[in-house]
C-alpha cells in the first residue's frame, strides 16, 4: 500500500472522488469467543438487529458495539490528548474554571471536550472579555456561520465541519448554523448472541452481618441498638457487607467485529470558504483538503490509542489500518496507508498550503470564563453529588 500524501489528498478532494473509507475486523482481546460488553440504551437494553452481510443467505444478528456518537467522541479525544502532547496544534475555544469557587475544581473543558462542540450550553453560558459568548466576537462569527460561509468555522473551530453541529441554543436558536457529519464510524458485533446474565458478589472483606443493623447517613452512622426495629437499614446501605448482583446484562458472543469510518468528500465539497467576502476554487479547495486531513487524523489517532470501548470490552484489530478512495464507480478502490506521525504531516502540510492562499487559522486557543449563573450551577450539583452520591434526580 502507498503512503497517502497531501497531492493524492488534495486531487480527490477536488475532483470527483466520493469518499475514504476503512474497514477493519476485530476481535475480543481475550480471543475468539470472549465475551464482550455493549453499551446499554434506554430501558438498559442493547441496540440489536439483523443486518444482511456478503456471503450470507440469511440476515445476520448484530449488535452496535460504538456508536457513531461515541466514535466521534473517540476521535476528538485523541486529538485533545495530541495537543495536551505538543504533536499537534488545533483552533481551539476552552472555559477555563479555575478560578471558580467548586468542590471538586474543573481546569479548563475545550470545543474538542464539550459534547456539542463550539455551540455547547458550556460555552454559551460563558464570557469572553466580560461578554457572554454568543453577544462576543467569536460568537457572533458562529451566528455568521452557514454551508456558503464557512470560514469562520474553519479559523474557530474546524472539528465542528468534520464531526457536525448545530448551533440550535443560541441566539437564532433552530435557525442556527447547522452541519453534517462529513466522517462517519461505528463499531457492530456480528454474529451476535446475548448471554444470559451478569451474575457475582461483590465481596466484603470485613464480612459485615446482616444481622448487624445499622442507622444513620452514608457517612454519619452507627451500630442500632438491640433489638431495634425502627431507622435501621441493611449495611449494603452504607456500602458494608457482601453485596451479590444479578443483571439482565449479561454481555454477548460475537464471531467478529467490524469497524466501518467513512469520510464524505461530497459532504466536504458542500462547504465554501470565502476570504474577503469572496470564495474561490482554489481557497474552497485548500479548506475541504484541510478538514479531509483533520479526518483522517483524528480516525488515525483514535486508532492508535486502541479499541477499549468500556469495562470488559477491549478489542484487538486483525490487521493494520488502511484506507480505500472511492474515486471512480466500476474501478477498484485504490489503497493507501496513515499512521500516527503521517497523519499529522499530512494536516500540517494543508494547514500551510491553505495559509498561502490567506485562509489561516488560530494557533492559540481562545480562553472564555464560567458565567456567575454557570459557576453555580457547577458547584449546586457537586454539592448535591457530595450528598447523595450520585443518586440526585436528573
Amino acid at each position: 500500500m502507498t503512503p497517502l500524501d497531501l497531492k493524492t489528498l488534495s486531487t480527490a478532494v477536488q475532483e470527483n472522488a466520493a469518499a475514504f473509507r476503512c474497514k477493519r475486523t476485530l476481535q475480543p482481546a481475550g480471543g475468539p469467543g470472549t465475551k464482550v460488553f455493549p453499551p446499554t440504551y434506554a430501558g438498559a437494553v442493547y441496540a440489536e438487529e439483523k443486518r444482511k452481510l456478503p456471503g450470507r443467505e440469511q440476515p445476520v444478528p448484530c449488535v452496535l458495539l460504538d456508536s457513531v456518537q461515541s466514535q466521534a467522541n473517540r476521535m476528538e479525544e485523541a486529538l485533545q490528548q495530541a495537543i495536551d502532547s505538543g504533536r499537534m496544534k488545533l483552533p481551539l475555544i476552552e472555559v477555563d474554571f479555575s478560578g471558580a469557587d467548586l468542590l471538586e475544581k474543573i481546569d479548563k473543558i475545550t470545543s474538542l471536550q464539550a459534547p456539542h462542540r463550539i455551540a455547547d450550553a458550556i460555552l454559551r453560558d460563558s464570557e469572553e472579555n466580560g461578554v457572554m459568548f454568543p453577544a462576543s466576537e467569536s460568537g457572533k462569527a458562529l451566528g455568521a456561520a452557514s454551508a456558503a460561509n464557512a470560514t469562520p468555522l474553519f479559523k474557530l473551530c474546524p472539528t465542528a465541519l468534520v464531526f457536525g453541529m448545530w448551533d440550535s441554543t443560541g441566539l437564532k436558536g433552530g435557525l442556527g448554523a447547522k452541519f453534517e457529519r462529513a466522517v462517519v464510524s461505528e463499531i457492530v458485533g456480528i454474529d451476535y448472541e446475548k448471554g444470559e446474565k451478569n451474575r457475582g458478589v461483590r465481596r466484603d472483606p470485613l464480612e459485615a452481618s446482616k444481622a448487624v443493623l445499622v442507622k444513620g447517613s452514608r457517612l454519619d452512622w452507627k451500630v442500632a441498638d438491640a433489638g431495634a426495629a425502627k431507622g435501621t437499614m441493611r449495611p449494603s446501605e452504607i456500602n458494608h457487607g457482601s453485596v451479590p448482583f444479578d443483571n439482565p446484562n449479561g454481555g454477548c458472543t460475537i464471531a467478529s467485529a467490524e469497524q466501518t469510518i467513512t469520510l464524505s468528500l461530497i459532504a466536504l465539497r458542500r462547504l465554501r470558504f470565502p476570504v474577503n467576502g469572496t470564495p474561490t476554487p482554489q481557497i474552497d479547495g485548500a479548506a475541504r483538503t484541510v478538514l479531509a486531513a483533520l479526518a483522517l487524523c483524528a480516525a488515525t489517532l483514535a486508532a492508535e490509542n486502541g479499541l477499549d470501548l468500556r469495562s470488559r470490552c477491549l478489542l484487538w484489530p486483525d490487521s493494520h489500518m488502511g484506507w480505500e478512495l472511492l474515486a471512480k464507480p466500476g474501478q477498484p478502490p485504490e489503497t493507501f496507508t496513515l499512521d500516527g506521525p503521517g497523519a499529522i504531516k499530512l494536516l500540517n502540510d494543508a494547514v500551510a498550503h491553505a495559509a498561502t492562499l490567506g485562509l489561516k487559522w488560530l494557533d492559540k486557543p481562545i480562553t472564555l470564563k464560567p458565567s456567575k449563573q454557570l459557576t453555580e450551577l457547577v458547584r449546586k450539583s457537586q454539592e448535591v453529588l457530595a450528598k447523595t452520591g450520585g443518586e440526585g434526580e436528573d
